[in-house]
């Protein structure tokens, strides 16, 4: 029998760090393909719902210059809505946190984060790669938040394999700029042909992010940022996350973190976080 669902819940909608991300192809219908490992950190926009009788959806939260029709959280709730026939509508709050462009999966996690509450406050019943589907169908990261285990993927970002990484935590910087996705990924210098590897070969370290060197060059600041990074003590790893503009060092201890945080120069911005192996909807 199903229970009444419970609408004073908040939902988080974690951000997302790509520990590689390899472009190994492009897809005749001009997707790229890529190898990359998904990593949640506990960073995260937080949703809240309230129901409506009417059927409307209503994103009470408007994002500044995004028309409310596409916003990411106002269509997965549509999409699910066409997906189930669902009656119901929902009032929808999002407490931001997750800068956009910045490669962190802001406006995909919201998405994914919208799928699972609503199909559980609504009672739909689908499953998660029902959701999964759905989610492909409004961008490439909305499935791996849904799926919410940390994961190596592949294809155009939907295909997984579940790994566990190491504890870690991280200095995430915040650059001052928005990183089109379509930008890097038309750019003619992009490498295109990085050599694939198998998901049990893959280690933490192993790896970069193809898309670094374009969103250096067209912007400066990710650069200069990612330079800093890379200049702090007890850094494992610096790189920039997906597309951009975020940048992230890993550090073995939160002190270590905290420590390289205090030193931030008077222009850079940035946050410590805790990486998670499990979306905390799942935890």
């Amino acid at each position: 029998m199903k229970t009444n669902p419970d609408w004073t819940r908040i939902w988080p909608a974690p951000a997302k760090i790509n520990l590689f991300l390899h472009v190994v192809g492009k897809r005749a219908d001009g997707y790229h393909l890529l190898q990359t490992v998904f990593r949640f950190i506990d960073h995260c926009d937080y949703l809240r719902f309230a129901p409506r009788d009417d059927g409307q959806i209503v994103l009470t939260t408007p994002l500044p210059g995004v028309p409310a029709d596409s916003d990411l959280t106002m269509r997965a709730a549509k999409a699910l809505q066409a997906a189930t026939a669902c009656q119901s509508g929902a009032n929808i709050a999002v407490e931001k946190h997750l800068p956009m462009g910045g490669g962190l999966g802001g406006g995909s996690s919201d998405a994914a984060t919208t799928l699972v509450a609503l199909n559980q406050l609504w009672q739909c019943g689908l499953s998660s790669a029902e959701l999964q589907q759905i989610g492909l169908n409004l961008g490439a990261d909305v499935p791996v938040f849904i799926h919410g285990h940390a994961t190596f993927a592949e294809g155009i970002g939907e295909r997984f394999t579940d790994i566990d990484v190491p504890d870690a935590w991280y200095l995430v910087l915040v650059p001052p700029v928005s990183v089109p996705t379509l930008e890097i990924f038309k750019a003619p210098d992009l490498r295109r042909d990085t050599p694939t590897i198998a998901s049990q070969d893959w280690q933490p370290g192993v790896g970069g992010n193809d898309l670094e060197p374009v969103a250096c060059r067209l912007y400066p600041e990710v650069a200069r940022h990612l330079a800093w990074l890379r200049q702090q003590d007890n850094v494992r790893q610096a790189a920039m996350s997906g597309s951009g503009a975020c940048c992230f060092a890993e550090f073995a201890t939160e002190l270590e973190a905290r420590r390289a945080e205090a030193a931030l120069p008077a222009d850079m911005k940035g946050f410590v976080a805790q990486g998670l192996n499990k979306h905390p909807i799942l935890s």
